[in-house]
């Protein structure tokens, strides 16, 4: 039989969960709900573990999910609720780190937290133009809408994330969402407001789109999709359309080629890691770019799209084979051809 304080401080949980806190009023959420996992009383106090489930409406298709805790006194013979934060190790929300300020976009909503609303009205604009353009690259079914977070700063952006600040130091955003057929409803474009700030308006464009893409190609890769393929595929789609060409956006890559450093091989998973060598993460990315260019230039445009559906579904090589008639070797010498003529 279930301890009566149990049920009661599950009860007052349910009561007080059934309507999003009125700090929350500007976000449109719809489907507010807290499951409780478990429930620890301590006398007149109680802690409870719980998973909150929301959407934001209009943009995701499936609930989101936060670990919470919710902290309960007692008053008198009933139970009231004295907080509710991240779950230890649990990722903050937006609304952990103070008042959310929101600007809708035509294609964007734009959540920030003690950023001015000038800065993220600019932002909204810029992930406007993000959005059509990472659907002209990739011309596939998705939801053409994102949601993009702006904390207040490096240390924010990582609490967000659930992750160390220095792992992100330096960029301009980051995506987050499950790889995987179906919807992910987590998916966010998070900003790095101080990263983004050192960026140029065409640096802006190429990162939002860069991220967007993600967004738009999530329910089509998965843990087979070599991490070269995804991140190349989202700068090829960032660059597709603008006059960037190896030299300009490959800078890293080009000293070690032209230092006789040719790569030996595509970048493996590990050379993406956050937290890394700058200048060899780098050189991945921009190796990254340049195999997706290499295979748009040469087998078209659909021919990339077409591989990387196919990249998540079987392994790289038979995905490879199936869709370009060509194996990994192949594939690298073509690659390590196009580096030496065009960075050499």
């Amino acid at each position: 039989m279930r301890d009566p304080a149990d049920a009661g401080i599950r009860e007052a949980v349910a009561a007080w969960s059934r309507t999003p806190p009125e700090r929350l009023a500007g976000i449109p959420l719809e489907g507010w709900s807290y499951e409780v996992t478990s429930v620890r009383p301590d006398g007149v106090r109680a802690l409870v573990r719980a998973e909150l489930r929301y959407r934001l409406a209009g943009y995701d298709p499936a609930p989101a999910g936060a670990a919470r805790e919710v902290e309960l006194a007692r008053d008198g013979a009933a139970w009231r609720v004295t907080a509710d934060r991240p779950a230890p190790g649990a990722p903050a929300q937006p609304w952990d780190q103070g008042p959310v300020t929101v600007v809708r976009g035509e294609h964007a909503l734009v959540l920030g937290v003690g950023r001015p609303a000038a800065e993220l009205s600019a932002i909204a604009g810029e992930a406007d133009r993000a959005v059509p353009a990472a659907s002209a690259a990739w011309p596939r079914d998705w939801a053409r809408r994102v949601v993009v977070l702006v904390p207040a700063s490096l240390d924010a952006m990582a609490a967000l994330l659930g992750r160390p600040a220095a792992e992100y130091r330096g960029m301009g955003a980051v995506t987050t969402g499950r790889v995987g057929a179906g919807p992910a409803p987590a998916d966010r474009v998070v900003i790095n407001p101080e990263g983004y700030a050192q960026l140029s308006a065409a640096g802006r464009d190429v990162v939002l789109t860069h991220e967007v893409t993600h967004v738009a190609t999530r329910a089509a890769t998965s843990a087979s999709t070599p991490q070269w393929l995804s991140e190349g595929f989202a700068d090829w789609a960032a660059y597709r359309g603008t006059s960037a060409t190896p030299a300009k956006a490959a800078p890293a890559l080009g000293r070690a080629v032209r230092r006789g450093e040719l790569p030996g091989a595509l970048p493996s998973d590990a050379a993406f890691a956050f937290g890394g060598d700058q200048e060899a993460m780098a050189r991945a990315y921009e190796g990254a770019w340049l195999a997706c260019r290499l295979v748009a230039g040469r087998w078209g445009e659909a021919a990339l799209v077409r591989l990387y559906e196919q990249a998540g579904r079987e392994p790289l090589p038979a995905a490879l084979e199936t869709v370009l008639g060509t194996d990994l070797p192949g594939l690298t010498r073509a690659w390590q051809e196009a580096l030496r003529n065009e960075l050499g």
